[in-house]
């Protein structure tokens, strides 16, 4: 590769817990680290960030304070770094876990210098936390390392294969976009993240891509550029 390439990809906690719907499916998470693995060979820098719908989906809880589902659900992100990491070191990467608060011994509280002495070190680097404030989805916390860490691309691996003007599951005649706007994307509140990452986006000018995460070596072709899905252009 011509020049280095930084990326920040998204996963789903659900998507990590396969046909059980919850915890992780071991086999799931050895595919994702074999792709990053491939790129990571080719010089990829990359960091991770994963959702924490494989353990608790706090915003459909009506009986806990939204605060408390928040906090819960940062540290579901955090055990889902924690395990992926280690999945990832067994496949033969270096990690580090970074996170949004301090856990002990267990990670690394955030600092961006430190961050980017950990991928000058050749590691994967996990954000796990969010940003560590009720409120605010992983989204807003994929954005904001994204931006932090100057990254040329998030990369967005979803249970859809890209964006569509509406909901594929639901309009068997949804159209799929190869390319569309971060503005478009805004107005037309498409749902590719929500509305406040989105928007953060949009004024940081940071694009995106959307691709199924099912795809065949799909991971490891949107590290290196190859697109299937939908890139969000800025």
């Amino acid at each position: 590769m011509d020049k280095e390439r930084r990326v920040l990809l998204k996963l789903s906690g659900e998507a990590l817990a396969g046909d059980q719907k919850m915890g992780f499916d071991e086999e799931t998470v050895k595919n994702v680290a074999r792709q990053v693995k491939k790129s990571v060979d080719q010089g990829v820098k990359v960091a991770i960030v994963i959702g924490g719908g494989n353990f608790w989906r706090g915003r459909s809880n009506d009986s806990i304070d939204r605060v408390k589902a928040d906090q819960i659900g940062m540290l579901a992100t955090v055990m889902n770094c924690i395990y992926v990491s280690e999945i990832f070191r067994s496949s033969g990467m270096e990690t580090e876990v970074f996170t949004a608060f301090p856990c002990g011994t267990m990670t690394t509280p955030f600092p961006k210098d430190a961050a980017n002495n950990a991928w000058k070190a050749g590691k994967v680097l996990f954000f796990g936390g969010g940003t560590g404030h009720p409120y605010f989805s992983t989204d807003t916390g994929v954005v904001l390392r994204a931006i932090e860490m100057e990254a040329d691309e998030i990369l967005l691996a979803k249970a859809v294969d890209g964006v569509y003007d509406s909901d594929p599951k639901i309009n068997p005649q949804a159209k799929k976009y190869d390319t569309i706007s971060i503005e478009e994307v805004v107005a037309q509140k498409l749902g590719v993240m929500d509305l406040a990452a989105s928007i953060l986006c949009m004024e940081n000018r940071m694009p995106m891509a959307v691709f199924g995460l099912d795809g065949e070596d799909s991971i490891s072709e949107a590290m290196l550029g190859n697109i299937t899905g939908t890139r969000v252009t800025v």
